[in-house]
């Protein structure tokens, strides 16, 4: 621009179309949740859980889609959709007869159970959620694993270790509590002992000097009898 040329402002239209894209149309974005990981044996079943969040009421044109991708497959294929109200299982593939659908779209549920796991059901499973007019977002993945049988996993060793340990400290601090309450309760028996036993000392000798003034009192009286004036001692 050239020294004192007049500097020119933006353009309305384009002021506008700023405007609306960033205050009145803001992006839309779904947000999908499922579990990382799912372990199941084989010959059992498994529950493949799909949630989300949506910042629209739940649509009558909801829809779930689920994608499987095998273990060191490139490439993954679609197993289940649920629209219009109505699940449909692909009928293509190993998991036509074993897919049961147990969602509910009106509490953001959209997750499945597979029947009858086998070696071959390694893999990942992908969870996709639409929710007109809020379609925009990620999907959410989980990967399942199939085992003769299933392992115990780690954090469930480990709380039971901590359990354990909790528990032994617990009973340790019971005893203690038990054994200082019990010499406690001995202590101050002895005490009451001692103290009676000192109360005793200190009244004793009182009594036995008024036992020895009665026992003597009748031998003075006896032995000794009263003198008159002018009397002498025989």
């Amino acid at each position: 621009m050239a020294p004192g040329a007049p500097s020119s402002s933006p353009s309305p239209i384009l002021a506008a179309l700023l405007f609306s894209s960033l205050v009145l149309s803001p992006a839309q974005a779904i947000v999908v949740y499922t579990d990382k990981e799912v372990y199941g044996a084989v010959g059992s079943r498994v529950t493949l859980h799909c949630s989300f969040w949506s910042s629209e009421w739940v649509s009558d044109d909801i829809s779930f889609t689920w994608r499987y991708q095998p273990e060191g497959g490139r490439d993954a294929i679609s197993i289940f959709h649920y629209a219009k109200g109505q699940p449909y299982i692909d009928e293509v593939g190993t998991f036509k007869e074993r897919i049961q659908w147990v969602g509910d779209p009106q509490w953001k549920d959209g997750s499945i159970v597979i029947h009858n796991l086998d070696y071959s059901d390694n893999g990942t499973f992908t969870c996709d959620v639409k929710n007109p007019p809020d379609i925009v977002g990620k999907t959410s993945q989980v990967t399942l694993y199939v085992f003769e049988k299933v392992p115990t996993r780690y954090g469930v060793v480990l709380g039971a270790v901590i359990g354990g340990v909790l528990g032994v400290v617990l009973l340790v601090l019971l005893l203690f509590y038990v054994v200082r309450y019990c010499w406690l309760r001995r202590q101050a028996a002895l005490q009451r002992r001692l103290s009676a036993m000192e109360k005793g000392k200190l009244h004793k000798p009182g009594k036995d000097t008024s036992k020895r003034g009665r026992q003597i009192s009748p031998e003075l009286t006896t032995a000794s009898p009263p003198l008159f004036a002018g009397e002498a001692w025989p």
